[in-house]
């Protein structure tokens, strides 16, 4: 065999095993944002959870700070003749 024909097998063999380890590199990299995305999307599904029954929570509220704000309109309207006759 000629020499010229060994120097392109051993030059392609380190062509396939840099390629080889490169592409093994790329997965375990690969992986790892992989598994960090999964993290990410659990936590932002968390926070959808905790955040979605928030409407709810707040319709009794809005109705309370809305009974608040006619007991203290009447309240101001009561006072505004006394402030007035002062």
């Amino acid at each position: 065999m000629p020499a010229a024909a060994i120097v392109t097998i051993v030059i392609a063999l380190v062509i396939a095993a840099a390629l080889a380890y490169y592409l093994t590199r790329v997965v375990i990299v690969l992986r790892a944002v992989n598994d960090s995305l999964g993290k990410i999307t659990f936590g932002v599904r968390s926070i959808a959870h905790r955040t979605e029954p928030l409407g709810e929570l707040l319709t009794p509220v809005k109705t309370d700070l809305e009974a608040v704000a006619d007991t203290l309109e009447a309240v101001a309207a009561s006072l505004a003749p006394e402030s007035q006759a002062s």
